[in-house]
């Protein structure tokens, strides 16, 4: 039976292992699927101030190259009410470090938004009409190989 400090330890050592092989790779591209599931009939509220406010600064990240490609989709058809959403946005970031900047956007907020407190509100609304929002961290699958 394996020891709990021996099993922290094994744990810590795969946690290390594997942020530093993260660190290594800042030149591999980070992707992050974001879905959001708004309330019943908000969804063309929730889209439209995604557009307004959101987007804009992910341009500008993307002008930057801190962001190598913004897409977003939504399903054709809509699935069981546990499984639905309406939108998803999918970000590729040139690498880990841009994905996880807390500052990526904010440099473009004052320039694009001198009304800090309608955009403080808009983006409160945005969050309030929906019901859910996730992130999915994925990458690619080597298939030929």
């Amino acid at each position: 039976m394996i020891h709990r400090f021996t099993l922290f330890a094994l744990i810590f050592i795969a946690t290390v292992g594997q942020a530093s092989a993260q660190q290594n790779n800042t030149d591999q591209t980070f992707t992050v699927e974001g879905y959001y599931k708004a309330k019943w009939g908000y969804a063309d509220e929730f889209i439209d101030l995604f557009k307004k406010n959101h987007y804009p600064l992910l341009k500008k990240a993307l002008e930057k190259g801190d962001l190598i490609s913004i897409k977003a989709e939504k399903p054709r058809l809509h699935s069981t009410e546990d499984s639905r959403w309406d939108y998803r946005v999918t970000l590729v970031f040139k690498n880990i470090q841009a994905a996880f900047d807390p500052n990526l956007t904010t440099p473009y907020k004052k320039a694009l938004y001198p009304d800090a407190e309608k955009l403080k509100k808009e983006e409160q609304r945005r969050f309030e009409i929906l019901d859910g929002h996730w992130d999915v961290q994925v990458q690619a699958v080597e298939l030929d190989k």
